[in-house]
């Protein structure tokens, strides 16, 4: 009788965290499981492998009785009887057995049911109980895959939030996204994954959102920044300037004598803080001053006399 390996029928080392051998045993699960492999034979003699793997190997306790096993497996195939296997019934009840510092029974490590391979039946036999088929053994249950999308939003979707509709498995789901949402965010939408093996949950969904910014302002956090054209005269003189912003437009004051690259502060009308809609940051409005093109005669004469006045204004005092 061959020695099975379980170790090497989920793909892992000896050495293996328990999280690896779990995420090593849903992934072969799930690609084995008749379910996705119905008529297919060979598929299902591998989730049998599998799933008998698991059902060892997800138990520290068991774990280490099978890894004492392993370590003393010439000594059982040369002591043993029938096959090859040991003959634990011979040692009383349920098969007890104490060598090689391990003493314990083995009808508790691998279970009740008599669907395992002839590994265990050979082996193991004799103290199982009743026989159950492998639907039935009570292997344990697992979250289905978690699968993965992405979907792209506008800038504006963003700040006053929307809903997509996505199609999963032939399903059309409708995904609903917070105002304030960042580029490059990814939600997690429970029970929207793949669906449960073994009666288990359905995994999640990682949904991964993609802004796409088409307007003017540049996003940094909840804040926005744009560049806001002024002319030379309000620059100057001071007046008002008009900006659309997400909230719609609104006048800026510019305050006398703004020089070119000045940024004011606009409180509150910057992106919608996530999950808190009702905070907003804050919109930064670069000014950039624009000089007259075309100038007239008069006006190069009134822009020579102003240069004049402000020369003379700061010649020396003789």
């Amino acid at each position: 009788m061959e020695y099975k390996d379980y170790y090497k029928i989920l793909g892992v080392s000896k050495g293996a965290t328990q999280d690896e051998i779990k995420k090593a045993y849903r992934k072969l699960a799930v690609k084995y499981h008749p379910d996705k492999n119905p008529d297919n034979k060979e598929a299902e003699e591998k989730f049998k492998n599998v799933a008998e793997a698991y059902e060892v190997l997800k138990d520290p306790e068991k774990r280490k009785h099978y890894d004492e096993l392993g370590a003393n497996w010439k000594y059982y195939q040369q002591h043993g009887t029938g096959t090859g296997g040991y003959d634990w019934s011979q040692s009383g009840g349920r098969g007890r057995q104490s060598y090689g510092g391990f003493t314990g029974d083995y009808g508790d490590l691998f279970g009740n049911g008599s669907g395992f391979s002839d590994f265990f039946e050979s082996f193991f036999g004799g103290g199982f109980g009743n026989r159950q088929t492998y639907s039935s053994q009570g292997f344990s249950s697992f979250k289905g895959q978690d699968y993965e999308a992405q979907v792209n939003i506008l800038l504006e979707e963003a700040y006053y939030g929307t809903s997509k509709v996505l199609k999963l498995d032939g399903k059309k789901i409708r995904i609903k996204l917070k105002p304030g949402i960042e580029d490059g965010q990814t939600l997690k939408i429970p029970g929207k994954g793949g669906a449960g093996i073994q009666g288990g949950p359905a995994g999640d969904l990682y949904l991964k959102v993609q802004v796409q910014n088409n307007t003017a302002f540049e996003r940094k956090g909840d804040d926005l920044y744009v560049e806001v054209p002024v002319d030379l005269y309000t620059a100057v003189l001071g007046g008002k300037t008009s900006l659309t912003t997400m909230k719609g437009r609104v006048n800026i004051n510019v305050p006398q004598g703004t020089e070119n690259g000045k940024v004011l502060r606009m409180k509150g009308l910057g992106m919608p803080r996530y999950k808190k809609p009702e905070q907003h940051g804050d919109l930064y409005a670069k000014i950039s001053v624009t000089l007259p093109n075309n100038l007239t005669a008069e006006e190069i004469e009134l822009f020579t006399k102003l240069k004049a006045i402000r020369e003379g204004y700061h010649s020396p005092v003789e």
